[in-house]
C-alpha cells in the first residue's frame, strides 16, 4: 500500500483545490514562512480522524475553514480526502484504491466518506488502525514535537510505541471490552436491585398460594365426598321411593275394596224396613270416625311439612353462625362508612390547605387511628341480623308444630272415644240375630279391616312424606356443593353404591363433609386464581431475572477472559517490540553520535486504585463474582537511557537541545524500522540540525525510504536534495496558499 495523493479544499489557507501527488519515495513540501506548508501536515492529521482542534492549532471546528480574502469571501466547507492504492489489501477493505475523505462545516458538525460513502469515525479509525495508520502518532512528527517522545512521561511514552506497533487495534478491543463489562456490571446492579425487589412479594404470594393450594386440596377432597354422599343418597332415595309406591299398592286395593263393601252394607241398612237406632247409630259413627281419620291425617301431613321447613331453618342458622365468625362475612354497615369517610375528606381538606409538616403529620396519623378503630370495631362485631330473622322464624314454626301437636292429641282423643262407643256398639249387635243384625255385624268387620288398613296406609304416608323432606335437602344440598365445591360434585352418576336401610353411617359423612366445609371457609374458601395467577406472573420474572443474571454473570467471565487475553497478547507484543526496537535504536544512535548507546526500558509504576461506585454501593456486602479487585494496581512505561560516546552524559535531561533532536530522530526512525507505516511525515524535524548532522539525517531519510513514503516538510538544502518532487508552497497576494512543483528528474534532463 502506498499513499497516492491528497486533495485540500477550503482547509486553513488553501482556499482553492490544491492536489499533492505522492509518487515517488520522497516528496519534499518548502516554502517562506507563513506560506501555509505545515498546514499540509495538519490536512492529513484532519483527514485521518484527528479530533483535538487544539493539536490543528485551532480553538473551535469552523478555524479549519478558509476564512475569506481580499478577493474571496470565506468557505462554508473545508475538506480534505487521501487516495492510498490498495492492491495489496493491508486496508481490509476491497477495493484496489481507497478514498479517506473527512469534511467539516461551519456549524463544526463533521463528516466522514469512504470511497463516497458516509462512514462513522469510528469506521475510519478501524480501518487505519489495520495498517498502522492514526490521526497522530510516530507517522505524523509537526515543528516542534520531534522531542515529544523524550519528553512526555513513561505512560504516554508506551502508548507512542504501541501505536507505532500496530497495538492500537488490541486497545481498541480492550476498550470495547472494558465498556462491555462496566456496562454489564450496571445491569447485573439493576438486574440485582429488581430481584431482590421482589423477593419479599415473592415470599407474601407463595403463602398464599400454600393457602390457596390448601384450599384446593380440601375442595378436591369434598368433591369426592360430595360425589360418594350424593350417590348413596340418590340411591337411597330412590329405592325407598320405589319400595313405598310398591307397598301401597296391595293397602291401596283392599282399601278400595272395604269401601265398596262398606257401601253395600250401609245400602243394605238403609233399605231395611225394621232400620231400627241402632243401625242408625252405627252409621254415624261411622261417618265420625271417618271425618276424625281425615282431619288426623291432614295434621300429621302439615307437621311433617313443618318439621322440614324446621329442619331446613336449623340448618341455615347453623351456616349463618359458621359465617358470623368468619371475618370474611362482616356486614358493614352503608352508614357507617359513610360517617368515617367524611371524617377522613374533612381532615384531607385540612391537610390540603396546611404548610406545616408536624401538622401534617399529626393529621396522617389521626387518619390512621380512626381506620384503625374503625376495622377493629366491625372485626369484633358480629352479623346477627340474619340469625335472628331465622331464630324468629324458627320459634314460629316450633310454636305452629306444638299447636298442631295438641290438634292432633285432640283428635287422637276424639277417635279413641269414638272407637270405644264403636266396640260397645258392636258388642251390642253381636247378640242380635236378625238379618239387620248381620248387615251391621259386616259393617263392624269391614270398619276394623279399614282400621288396620289405615293404619298401614298411613304409616306408608308419613314414610313417603319424610322422604319427600330428604329428597328436597338433597336438592337444596346439590345446589350448595355446586357453588361451594363446583360443578364437578355433580358429576356422580357413574358411580357405583349398594343401598343401605342404616341411616347412621350416611349421617357420618355428612358430618364429616361439614367439617371439611368449615376448614375450607377457614381456610379462604372458593377462588384463589388471581393469587395463582400473580404468583406464577411474579415467579416467571424471578426466574426470568435468575436466567437474566447467569447470562450477565457469564457474559462478564467472557469478557474478563478475553481482557485478560488481550493484555497477555499486548504485554508479548510490546516487549518483543520493543528489543526489536532497541536494536535499530543503538544503531541510529551510534550513527549520529559516532558511538554511545541507548536503549528502551520497559519499567512499572504503582498507582492508586479507585473503586467502582458499584463496588461502594455494595460495601462489604457478599457481591457477584467479579474480579477480585486491589487498592495497587501497577502500570508498565517507558524509559529511555542514554550514553553519549567521549561524554559523561547519562539520561535525558543532561542533554543539549541538538542532541535532544538527534536523539528523537534516531528513536523515531528506529521505530520505523521495526513496523514500517506506508507513509510517514516529517514536519521541520531537521531545523535543529547542522550541516553535518543534517548529511547524516539526509542519508537516514533515503534508507528509511525503501520501507516508507515520506513527506518532509523542510528548509534544510540537503535534506530537499533527497526529495524525488519538491512541491512549493507560496502565499498570494489574495491571502491563501498556492503550490508549484518540480520534479527534480526532469528539471535535471532539461538542465543537461
Amino acid at each position: 500500500m502506498y499513499l497516492k495523493s491528497l486533495e485540500i479544499q477550503g482547509f486553513k489557507s488553501f482556499a482553492k483545490k490544491a492536489v499533492l501527488e505522492f509518487n515517488v519515495p520522497i516528496t519534499s513540501i518548502v516554502g517562506p514562512n507563513g506560506s501555509g506548508k505545515s498546514n499540509v501536515a495538519e490536512a492529513f492529521r484532519f483527514v485521518l480522524g484527528e479530533q483535538s482542534i487544539k493539536s490543528m492549532r485551532g480553538k473551535r471546528g469552523e478555524d479549519l475553514i478558509f476564512n475569506g480574502g481580499k478577493s474571496m469571501s470565506r468557505q462554508n466547507r473545508a475538506s480534505v480526502k487521501v487516495i492510498f492504492d490498495n492492491s495489496k489489501r493491508e486496508l481490509h477493505i476491497d477495493f484496489d484504491e481507497v478514498s479517506l475523505e473527512r469534511v467539516v462545516h461551519r456549524d463544526s458538525a463533521n463528516e466522514y466518506f469512504i470511497n463516497g460513502s458516509l462512514v462513522r469515525l469510528k469506521d475510519i479509525i478501524e480501518l487505519l488502525a489495520g495498517a498502522h495508520i492514526g490521526a497522530s502518532g510516530h507517522h505524523i512528527i509537526s515543528q516542534g514535537e520531534a522531542d515529544k517522545i523524550l519528553n512526555a512521561n513513561l505512560r504516554e511514552r508506551r502508548e507512542m510505541i504501541e501505536d507505532a506497533l500496530g497495538l492500537k487495534i488490541y486497545y481498541y478491543k480492550r476498550q470495547e471490552s472494558e465498556r462491555k463489562l462496566d456496562k454489564t456490571q450496571e445491569n447485573l446492579k439493576q438486574v440485582y436491585s429488581l430481584r431482590k425487589e421482589i423477593a419479599p412479594h415473592i415470599r407474601f404470594l407463595q403463602k398464599q398460594v400454600e393457602k390457596v393450594e390448601k384450599a384446593r386440596e380440601m375442595r378436591s377432597q369434598l368433591v369426592t365426598l360430595y360425589q360418594d354422599y350424593f350417590r348413596r343418597e340418590e340411591v337411597y332415595i330412590k329405592y325407598e321411593k320405589e319400595r313405598l309406591e310398591k307397598a301401597r299398592i296391595e293397602p291401596e286395593k283392599r282399601r278400595q275394596e272395604l269401601d265398596e263393601a262398606a257401601a253395600r252394607a250401609r245400602a243394605v241398612l238403609e233399605r231395611s224396613k225394621n232400620k231400627d237406632g241402632q243401625s242408625q247409630e252405627l252409621l254415624s259413627l261411622e261417618s265420625k270416625l271417618s271425618e276424625v281419620r281425615k282431619e288426623r291425617d291432614e295434621i300429621m301431613r302439615e307437621t311433617g311439612r313443618i318439621e322440614g321447613q324446621i329442619s331446613a331453618e336449623e340448618r341455615i342458622i347453623k351456616k349463618q353462625r359458621e359465617l358470623a365468625q368468619s371475618d370474611e362475612a362482616k356486614v358493614v354497615h352503608l352508614r357507617e362508612v359513610e360517617s368515617v369517610a367524611e371524617t377522613i375528606y374533612k381532615q384531607v381538606t385540612q391537610a390540603e390547605t396546611e404548610e406545616n409538616s408536624s401538622t401534617l403529620k399529626e393529621i396522617v396519623r389521626g387518619i390512621g387511628s380512626l381506620l384503625r378503630e374503625f376495622i377493629l370495631k366491625n372485626k369484633d362485631s358480629t352479623t346477627n341480623g340474619g340469625i335472628a330473622e331465622s331464630e324468629q322464624e324458627l320459634m314460629v314454626l316450633r310454636a305452629e308444630k306444638e299447636r298442631l301437636s295438641q290438634k292432633l292429641s285432640a283428635a287422637q282423643e276424639i277417635e279413641l272415644d269414638l272407637n270405644k262407643q264403636y266396640k260397645e256398639l258392636q258388642s251390642a249387635i253381636e247378640l242380635e240375630k236378625d238379618t239387620n243384625r248381620d248387615a251391621e255385624k259386616t259393617v263392624f268387620k269391614i270398619m276394623a279391616e279399614q282400621n288396620e288398613l289405615h293404619g298401614v296406609i298411613h304409616a306408608l304416608q308419613a314414610g313417603q312424606e319424610k322422604l319427600q323432606v330428604i329428597e328436597a335437602d338433597f336438592k337444596r344440598e346439590l345446589q350448595e356443593a355446586a357453588t361451594l365445591a363446583g360443578r364437578a360434585v355433580l358429576d356422580f352418576a357413574h358411580l357405583t353404591a349398594e343401598f343401605e336401610s342404616d341411616r347412621h353411617a350416611q349421617d357420618e359423612r355428612r358430618k364429616n363433609i361439614e367439617r371439611i366445609k368449615i376448614r375450607l371457609e377457614d381456610a379462604g374458601g372458593a377462588g384463589g386464581e388471581d393469587v395463582m395467577k400473580e404468583y406464577d406472573e411474579t415467579k416467571s420474572r424471578d426466574e426470568f431475572l435468575a436466567r437474566e443474571i447467569e447470562d450477565l454473570e457469564k457474559s462478564a467471565e467472557t469478557l474478563r477472559v478475553l481482557i485478560k487475553d488481550l493484555d497477555e497478547k499486548l504485554t508479548v507484543e510490546f516487549k518483543l517490540g520493543v528489543e526489536k526496537i532497541n536494536k535499530q535504536f543503538q544503531e541510529f544512535f551510534a550513527l549520529m553520535f559516532g558511538g554511545g548507546s541507548a536503549s528502551l526500558t520497559v519499567v512499572k509504576e504503582e498507582k492508586k486504585r479507585k473503586k467502582s461506585d458499584y463496588e461502594l454501593e455494595l460495601g462489604d456486602e457478599e457481591t457477584p463474582a467479579f474480579p477480585e479487585a486491589t487498592d495497587e494496581a501497577t502500570e508498565e512505561g517507558i524509559d529511555i537511557n542514554v550514553s553519549l560516546p567521549q561524554k559523561r552524559i547519562k539520561g535525558l535531561m543532561m542533554l543539549s537541545g541538538g542532541e535532544r533532536a538527534l536523539t528523537s530522530i534516531a528513536l523515531l526512525f528506529a521505530i520505523s524500522q521495526v513496523n514500517p507505516p506506508p507513509f510517514i511525515i516529517l514536519d521541520e524535524t531537521d531545523a535543529a540540525l547542522d550541516e553535518a548532522n543534517s548529511r547524516k539525517y539526509g542519508d537516514m531519510i533515503e534508507n528509511l525510504s525503501k520501507y516508507s513514503q515520506l513527506i518532509l516538510i523542510t528548509h534544510n538544502r540537503e535534506t530537499m536534495s533527497r526529495a524525488g518532487v519538491l512541491y512549493g508552497v507560496t502565499m498570494s497576494s489574495e491571502g491563501f496558499s498556492k503550490l508549484l512543483s518540480i520534479k527534480f528528474d526532469e528539471a535535471l534532463a532539461v538542465a543537461k
